[in-house]
């Protein structure tokens, strides 16, 4: 029988505030992560199209996601959400997932999970939510919605990192949106998701979410495409000014859209 094909992250280190124990509250900590996927199909005749596979991107993002959702006293817990988020993606069959905190013993000490994707055809328990890019004044839907704000067009400041102003920047538009709306602002997934849950609407701040989202653009039109297939939207919708064209539609990108 065939075996079959695997792609892997090593050894891949990064800094964050987690456990249980009070020493560990308020420092960071070195965390080592190792992600190990299976395929579900071989990529033999993919063309050399980075579409048409699983990216290594989803892995980095798949640990990045996990660290900003919420702070974790147990790495059982944090690598549960980086399995589920690789599992996300269809081209995953199986992950393996090990987490290792690095600083509190001279050796490592951590946890292995190993998840499989158990296919459904249809979570009849997710709650439907749309993604609007809020570009213009309209009327906004009734139901879960998670608007997001245009860019502010504001001088931005120079120096240090520019991806990180620039993300910053759309946190604060997200905070004067939410506040011209009468709005809350929602900046991490569990936020989101519960937002989705009650039928609300709520403003996304990105920085949190999508800091360490390798090959992100930190642009408002690429961002709601990224966050409609993260929330699995069942639609995204576009509030332009008047004459203003519709964005390229990303390569794979398959969630309905219209211009309100």
């Amino acid at each position: 029988m065939d075996q079959p094909d695997r792609i892997h992250l090593r050894d891949y280190i990064v800094s964050a505030e987690i456990g249980a124990f009070q020493t560990e509250r308020g420092a960071r900590q070195r965390l080592r992560f190792d992600i190990d996927v299976e395929l579900a199909q071989h990529v033999m005749g993919v063309d050399d199209e980075v579409d048409r596979i699983l990216s290594y991107d989803i892995l980095t993002g798949a640990v990045a996601a996990g660290l900003a959702d919420r702070r974790y006293d147990l790495l059982e817990t944090l690598a549960e959400k980086i399995a589920a988020q690789v599992l996300a993606h269809p081209r995953a069959a199986q992950v393996s997932v090990t987490v290792q905190k690095l600083d509190r013993i001279p050796g490592a000490l951590g946890v292995t999970l190993v998840r499989r994707q158990a296919r459904v055809e249809a979570d009849e328990t997710a709650a439907p939510v749309r993604v609007l890019f809020h570009g213009a004044e309209v009327a906004l839907p009734e139901g879960a919605l998670v608007l997001i704000p245009e860019d502010p067009a504001l001088p931005l400041p120079q120096g240090g990192n520019p991806r990180e102003v620039q993300l910053l920047a759309l946190d604060q538009a997200a905070w004067a949106l939410a506040g011209h709306l009468g709005l809350t602002v929602a900046d991490s997934r569990t936020e989101l998701d519960w937002a989705a849950t009650e039928g609300r609407a709520v403003v996304w701040a990105p920085a949190r979410m999508v800091r360490d989202v390798a090959g992100l653009p930190p642009e408002p039109h690429a961002l709601a495409f990224w966050l409609a297939e993260r929330l699995a939207a069942e639609r995204l919708d576009w509030a332009l000014p008047e004459g203003a064209a519709l964005p390229p539609v990303p390569a794979g990108f398959r969630i309905p859209g219209s211009r309100l």
